[in-house]
């Protein structure tokens, strides 16, 4: 809207906006000011492009203070944790630069057009994770599935933020404290870190002792139905990240969005400096080598090709809602095509480029113990507040080198978290609209949720309810919500359909290497990694600790209860609407925008072409 200070009574101006072009994607429209002072008109014109805030519907919607903020977010969200504890290992254990093979496949005929679908999706239909399903009524059960994942996931994946932030306080120290055995809580078989004792089953190293003794108090519990009480320094440090949540996230995405500028890019920053280090260490060399070493042979193993896919699944970070509830604060005509290239894209070299920083280091502490490099590499929490800090603690100045990688940690995980919890807060929100009014107090109730849950995870016997949810919380669970929301979209909404919303807002459709992925290969690559991973399931434990039963059945009706909401939410909607089987069905899977046309019999659905058309 054009604003300008009359400077006497007696001016007026109108503003009259020219007839829009009819073509779909970003439009212009010529502005034509007529303003009228002491009885003479003066004319001027203008011609501006639509901001494209406005859904064709006319609903106005927040929307992200610049692109950066949104592209840092998303790119925020999928780069966590993961990215460096787990696709290295998996590089180096798998074929090395051979299972990029599997992994690049994968991203380019799933990940890519899953992360670009959601992103489109979110985009246009300017909705939260439930809301969005208002173009299939019936499947809107699957926003709630992703809804309660992002939810569960936060229960555990702050206390990873916690423990990096108890870490952070502990480096600020003239000795770090995971260097000797010297501590209250080391036992008989702790062992000098400068011993070659990786060879002997019997001895444990300082920093193992640290993290399991000194942090967690796993000495205290005999397992899960054990759990004591919450140790208070982990509580702190757990409440201080969910008042960082909290104050990230409470305005929307006009805070979260200024937020990410730096917990998105401060990882590349310590990541360059931390491989800057890293080369210069005896034995770095070796350790980069055996992470790009060349093995075709190991693409024989069917093994290695599911660990590809599973690891594009979780990696981009489809199936949480986030994306769709990140995009839906976009301008309606933002090209969400080029942002899904470029995002997915820094993702998985950022993974990469990971994975030089962590076996530049590996090598390093192989050489030093004098061992096979696969006695010090691993994956998971072990690497990065284990085996890292070990690394770290023989460098010069090993406290400034420690609070570095801690800082990037807490980066890491921050933005990730801000991401779930986004998920959850804009999809339950754009649900249940009087919540709009109310979102600083809805998002305070979130975050104390996640607060007194995650409580159980900060217990003497804390790993396990942790390891618990890790195993069971985003597992087949995510792969099920996926699989729904892609046969929703290109079965039951369309293919053809959800293209022309797509050259709606970007004013070209989707190539057909696109639509076919969404149609057939996605489905059926989400269809194959949901039927491996119950082929595949083991039971989890922690060390030498395996599970009760009773436990591993609360994992699976935590798992459950997510993909429940798929079918129970159905047949809510059959029981509510009226008329007959084929009227019910008709409302249930058609736009509710269209709703009018089902009344006149008009059911695209219900026509072969539907169902035929890419």
């Amino acid at each position: 809207m054009l604003r300008g200070r009359l400077p006497a009574a007696h001016m007026s101006s109108v503003i009259a906006p020219a007839k829009p072009s009819s073509s779909m994607g970003p439009k212009e429209v010529e502005l034509i000011l007529v303003k009228e002072q002491n009885g003479v008109q003066f004319t001027s014109s203008a011609l501006v492009t639509s901001t494209g805030q406005t859904h064709p519907s006319g609903e106005q919607r927040e929307t992200w203070g610049k692109k950066i903020d949104f592209l840092l977010s998303v790119i925020g969200f999928a780069v966590d944790l993961a990215n460096v504890w787990r696709f290295p290992y998996l590089c180096y254990k798998n074929g090395g630069g051979a299972f990029l093979v599997p992994y690049l496949l994968f991203m380019v005929i799933a990940g890519m057009p899953l992360f670009y679908m959601e992103l489109a999706l979110g985009q246009y239909n300017r909705e939260g994770a439930a809301g969005v399903w208002k173009i299939c009524p019936v499947f809107k059960g699957v926003g709630f599935t992703v809804i309660l994942i992002s939810l569960y996931v936060g229960f555990y994946y702050n206390v990873i933020i916690a423990w990096a932030l108890f870490y952070l306080f502990s480096s600020f120290s003239g000795e770090l404290p995971w260097v000797n055995c010297n501590n209250t809580w080391n036992s008989a078989n702790c062992s000098d870190l400068n011993a070659t004792l990786l060879n002997d089953s019997h001895k444990v190293t300082p920093a193992l002792e640290y993290f399991e003794r000194g942090v967690l108090h796993m000495q205290d519990s005999r397992g899960i139905d054990d759990l004591g009480l919450p140790r208070w320094q982990l509580t702190c440090c757990l409440a201080v990240v969910i008042v960082v949540l909290y104050f990230s996230l409470w305005k929307g995405v006009k805070t979260s969005g200024k937020v990410v500028w730096i917990t998105a890019t401060m990882p590349y920053v310590v990541l360059t400096v931390l491989l800057l280090r890293g080369v210069t260490l005896p034995g770095a060399i070796d350790g980069i080598k055996a992470y790009l070493s060349v093995d075709f042979l190991r693409l024989c193993d069917a093994q290695v090709w599911i660990e590809a896919a599973t690891q594009i699944c979780f990696s981009l970070g489809v199936g949480f809602g986030v994306l769709i509830a990140f995009s839906s604060y976009n301008k309606f005509s933002n090209n969400c095509y080029r942002d899904a290239i470029i995002t997915s894209s820094i993702n998985s070299l950022t993974s990469f480029f990971s994975g030089f920083v962590i076996f530049s280091f590996l090598g390093y502490m192989s050489q030093k113990h004098n061992v096979a490099l696969d006695k010090v590499a691993t994956d998971g929490p072990g690497l990065v507040f284990i085996i890292y800090p070990e690394a770290i603690a023989t460098l010069p100045g090993s406290s400034v080198w420690a609070v570095i990688f801690f800082i990037m940690l807490l980066t890491l995980g921050i933005d990730s978290a801000m991401g779930g919890m986004e998920s959850v807060i804009t999809g339950l929100i754009d649900e249940f609209k009087f919540l709009h009014r109310h979102r600083e107090l809805f998002t305070l109730f979130i975050v104390v949720l996640t607060f007194l849950i995650s409580l159980f995870c900060v217990t003497n016997g804390g790993i396990y309810v942790f390891t618990l949810l890790d195993h069971f919380a985003a597992g087949t669970s995510i792969l099920f919500g996926v699989l729904i929301e892609a046969i929703g979209i290109a079965w039951f909404y369309g293919v053809d359909r959800f293209s022309d919303d797509i050259q709606e807002m970007i004013g070209h459709r989707p190539g057909l290497y696109w639509r076919l992925c969404w149609k057939f290969v996605s489905p059926c690559f989400l269809l194959f990694m949901v039927v491996v991973s119950f082929a595949t399931f083991n039971p989890p434990k922690y060390g030498s600790y395996y599970f009760p039963t009773w436990a591993n059945m609360v994992g699976w009706c935590l798992s459950i209860s997510s993909m429940i909401m798929v079918p129970l939410y159905a047949i809510y909607k059959f029981c509510t609407l009226p008329g007959s089987f084929c009227a019910k069905l008709a409302y249930a899977i058609t736009p509710e925008t269209e709703h009018h046309l089902v009344e006149r019999g008009e059911v695209r659905q219900f026509t072969l072409h539907h169902w035929l058309v890419v």
